[in-house]
């Protein structure tokens, strides 16, 4: 038996969205796997907590997959604020540039 071609999508249904984002870690005490990064993420938001104030620029890069939205997301939940996600217009497939950014 031969079953027809099937168009999958990329993205998710919102059902699988709300049960992704609920098993992802909100907190630096839940995020394993990097120890060095969650070290340095507790002494960043910590110093930040100590003076009373924002959490200095933080950049966070490296390729797909290696849970960078995820660290950002923890590190707005442990300084009680909420996350503003920008992306570069210019970015291609996995944030580079495929060229000059004001070419469509």
């Amino acid at each position: 038996m031969i079953e027809a071609d099937r168009l999958i999508s990329a993205g998710g249904t919102q059902v699988e969205e709300v049960a992704d984002r609920a098993i992802r870690p909100k907190l630096l005490e839940e995020y394993i796997g990097q120890p060095q990064v969650r070290s340095q993420m507790e002494i960043f938001i910590q110093a930040a907590k100590l003076r009373g104030d924002a959490l200095d620029h933080l950049l966070i890069f490296g390729p797909p997959g290696l849970g960078k939205t995820t660290l950002a997301n923890i590190v707005a939940n442990e300084m009680g604020v909420n996350l503003r996600h920008h992306v570069w217009p210019g970015a291609g497939k996995g944030g580079r540039s495929g060229g000059d950014a004001d070419q469509p």
